[in-house]
């Protein structure tokens, strides 16, 4: 066997979240630094967050705590 069979990848190739083309490494997980820059822009313009929890221990409207 030559040595470069031997040699398995440190990460698998997965499907970009972007646009599903096979993960680059210096860019992992995604394919290029276009949808890395895609995705880091939904991340500031706040298209990731979270609803707030609903809290069972609030008082219901009128009563007081």
């Amino acid at each position: 066997m030559a040595r470069a069979e031997k040699i398995t990848a440190l990460r698998p190739k997965v499907p970009c979240p972007e646009c599903g083309r096979p993960s680059s490494r210096d860019t992992f997980p995604f394919c290029s630094h276009r949808c890395k820059s895609i995705d880091l822009n939904r991340w500031l313009r706040g298209a990731y967050v979270l609803p707030p929890a609903e809290d069972d221990e609030k008082p219901e409207p009128g009563q007081t705590s």
